[in-house]
C-alpha cells in the first residue's frame, strides 16, 4: 500500500515522502496515528505542501533541541551493578535508567523510547545514542562498574580484571 507521509516517522521517511508500507502498517498504525494518509492522487498534490512545512518545522525544532544536544553530547552517567567475575552483570541497565539518569544530571526530561539501544549488560564503557530529532542524535556515556568499588575516573574504560574476593566457606 501507498502512503503519503505527514509526519516525520523513524526509520521510514520524513513529511511528504510517499512510501510504500505492509497494509497492516499502514491501517493499524500510521493511518490511526495521524502519520500518514493514502496515497491518492489528491493527496499526492499536497505532498509539495506537506514537505516543505515539515522542513520548516524541522528546522525550527533542531534550533530548540541544539542547547539540549549539547548538553547531553558531554554527559557521562555511572551506574554501579552487581556482576559476575568475566564482567556480565546479575540483571541490566536499561534505557529507562539511563533516562532517570539523564534527568538527574540534566533535569531535562528524555523518553526512554527515544534512547536507540538494548539494555546493557556488562561492565565498560557505552556510547549510547539519544534520539532527539531525525537529525539530531547526541550520544551519552554510559560507565558502567562493579558495585562496592570506585567509579573508574578515565575516559576510556574496558571490563576491570577480577578483584580476588575471599574465599567462602563451603557448607
Amino acid at each position: 500500500m501507498k502512503v503519503l507521509l505527514l509526519k516525520d516517522v523513524y526509520k521510514l521517511g520524513h513529511a511528504g515522502d510517499v512510501k510504500k508500507v505492509a497494509d497492516g502498517y499502514a491501517r493499524n498504525y500510521l493511518i490511526p496515528q495521524g502519520l500518514a494518509m493514502l496515497a491518492t492522487s489528491g493527496a499526492l498534490a499536497r505532498a509539495e505542501t506537506i514537505k516543505t512545512a515539515a522542513a520548516k518545522q524541522r528546522v525550527e525544532l533542531n534550533s530548540e533541541l541544539g542547547g539540549l544536544a549539547g548538553k547531553l553530547d558531554g554527559l557521562t552517567l555511572r551506574f554501579a551493578a552487581r556482576a559476575g567475575e568475566t564482567g556480565k552483570l546479575y540483571g541490566s541497565i536499561t534505557t529507562t535508567q539511563i533516562a532517570e539518569g539523564i534527568k538527574a544530571q540534566t533535569g531535562e526530561t528524555i523518553d526512554r523510547r527515544h534512547i536507540a539501544h538494548q539494555p546493557l549488560r556488562e561492565l565498560g564503557e557505552f556510547k549510547i545514542p539519544v534520539r532527539l530529532t531525525a537529525d539530531l542524535i547526541p550520544h551519552v556515556t554510559v560507565v558502567i562498574h562493579r558495585e562496592g568499588e570506585a567509579a573508574p575516573a578515565t575516559a576510556k574504560v574496558e571490563a576491570p580484571a577480577p578483584t580476588p574476593e575471599p574465599a567462602e566457606a563451603s557448607a
